[in-house]
C-alpha cells in the first residue's frame, strides 16, 4: 500500500474490501508479485482512462468501481479528442517510464479488472466511445463500425 510518511501509520486509512478485492485480481491476472505493484498498476492506468472516457459511460463506470479506483478515474480532466488503444498504451509507458510491454501488460491485467466491476453491456458502450484499438486492451475483438 503506498502510505503518506507525513501521517502515521495507525491514523492511515486501509483500503475498502471491494477496493482489496480488485487489487488481488489486478495481481493475479498481471503476475504481479505485490500487492504495492498492481496498485501502481490500477492507479496508472485508470488515470489514463479518466483523460479519455467522458459522459454516461464515466459516471457509470465510476459508480461501478470500488471508491478508491473511482476516485483514481474521475480526478482525470478528459482529454478532448480521444486517441487510438496504442496511442493509450504509449503515452502510459511514457508517463510512467515504463517499457510498451510493460504498459500494454498493466493496461490489460487492470482492464480485465475493470470488466469484472462494470460487466460487458458498459464496457461495449465505453469501446463505442473509442477510436479503434481499444477492444483488444479489454481482451475483445475490435467491434464492427455501424454500416
Amino acid at each position: 500500500m503506498i502510505t503518506d510518511v507525513r501521517v502515521p501509520l495507525e491514523h492511515q486509512q486501509s483500503y475498502s474490501t471491494a477496493y482489496e478485492q480488485m487489487l488481488e485480481k489486478v495481481r493475479y491476472e498481471g503476475a504481479y508479485p505485490t500487492r504495492e505493484r498492481a496498485d501502481e498498476a490500477v492507479r496508472l492506468v485508470l488515470s489514463g482512462l479518466g483523460r479519455q472516457l467522458t459522459g454516461d459511460e464515466r459516471v457509470d463506470l465510476a459508480a461501478c468501481l470500488p471508491l478508491e479506483a473511482a476516485r483514481v478515474l474521475t480526478a482525470q480532466i478528459p482529454d478532448p479528442q480521444p486517441v487510438g488503444g496504442w496511442a493509450f498504451v504509449k503515452d502510459l509507458a511514457a508517463r510512467s517510464g515504463a517499457s510498451l510491454a510493460t504498459a500494454r501488460w498493466d493496461t490489460g491485467s487492470v482492464f480485465a479488472a475493470v470488466t469484472a466491476h462494470a460487466g460487458t453491456d458498459l464496457i461495449t458502450r465505453i469501446l463505442h466511445q473509442f477510436p479503434a484499438g481499444w477492444a483488444l486492451l479489454f481482451g475483445q475483438a475490435e467491434l464492427n463500425p455501424a454500416v
